[in-house]
């Protein structure tokens, strides 16, 4: 580029600049009483939009900044409210569809609880839903949403549902598919569960991801078998007015064909309280059934 255009190209870049920061300035003169930290300028993102004459992206990077500086204030503080986090955002990502990074730090800013965060698990997940209509194909707002609806809303088949439309994604993670799995077991659903981790072991090339298949497949028919075994050791307390004592006792008794292994292969310990526990839970990491206490 010749010196000539690239004095012309700092020179509109700095027009540009100055343009966006004399507006924000006239909005500010508009309501000069009115702190940041409780009122908005203008709240309508809209009118701001049509406000930026043209510089609309450069106005959205100065008020991502603001949204960083404010919850960065208001975090300081430990304060119990962020009335304005929520319209910020809406500002900036109406000015700046595009702009992933407020879609995904800004949701994390709102759902964390207080004093943390805004703790509004609803206006995180209505920013993010606003990211992925504006971006669908940025796997990573997948991501964040199934994790606020995971962690935030405890919304498990939702959280499952997104990770999964996430996965489809060109170029996600195959770790999406992982997680949708994940919430699939935390809702119950183990047959589900266990028909998506063996797709991801049949189709995974890569040897951690199908080693952790394998192990949440494991666990999996853990959880379903210790109910099992307790109910066989229940029915043999009903009958004879006392626990079993042994594998050996339960198979004389008619109740158990043969003396039960988990999917390691070593036996399943049972307790003189009836309860059935594995052998070593580090084997089978994600077991929900059966960790000895």
């Amino acid at each position: 580029m010749s010196p000539r255009w690239t004095i012309l190209a700092v020179t509109v870049l700095v027009v540009s600049m100055t343009a966006s920061f004399i507006l924000v300035g006239r909005i500010a003169a508009l309501y000069p009483s009115s702190p940041m930290e409780d009122v908005l300028f203008i709240s309508s993102p809209e009118f701001v939009k049509r406000a930026s004459l043209g510089y609309s992206g450069l106005l959205a990077d100065i008020y991502w900044m603001r949204v960083v500086q404010y919850f960065g204030r208001q975090h300081k503080r430990d304060s119990m409210e962020y009335k304005a986090l929520a319209p910020l955002l809406d500002i900036t990502t109406t000015l700046d569809p595009n702009l992933v990074v407020a879609y995904e730090w800004g949701s994390t800013f709102l759902d964390q609880p207080p004093p943390s965060g805004a703790g509004d698990d609803d206006a995180a997940v209505a920013l993010i839903r606003k990211g992925i209509r504006n971006n669908p194909d940025e796997w990573h707002l997948y991501f964040t949403l199934g994790f606020i609806q995971y962690l935030g809303q405890h919304d498990y088949l939702g959280a499952a549902k997104t990770f999964e439309e996430g996965s489809k994604v060109q170029g996600a993670h195959l770790w999406l598919k992982l997680m949708a799995a994940k919430m699939l077991t935390d809702a119950g659903s183990l047959e589900t569960a266990r028909y998506m981790w063996q797709n991801i072991y049949n189709e995974s090339t890569d040897k951690s991801l199908k080693k952790n298949a394998e192990l949440h497949l494991g666990s999996l028919v853990v959880d379903q078998e210790i109910p099992q075994l307790e109910s066989v050791a229940s029915e043999f307390a009903r009958r004879t007015g006392r626990n079993p004592s042994s594998w050996t006792e339960l198979i004389a008794s008619g109740l158990l064909r043969t003396v039960p292994r988990d999917p390691t292969g070593s036996v399943y310990v049972l307790r003189n309280d009836g309860h059935v526990v594995v052998a070593d839970w580090k084997n089978l990491p994600f077991i929900s059934r059966g960790k000895p206490e």
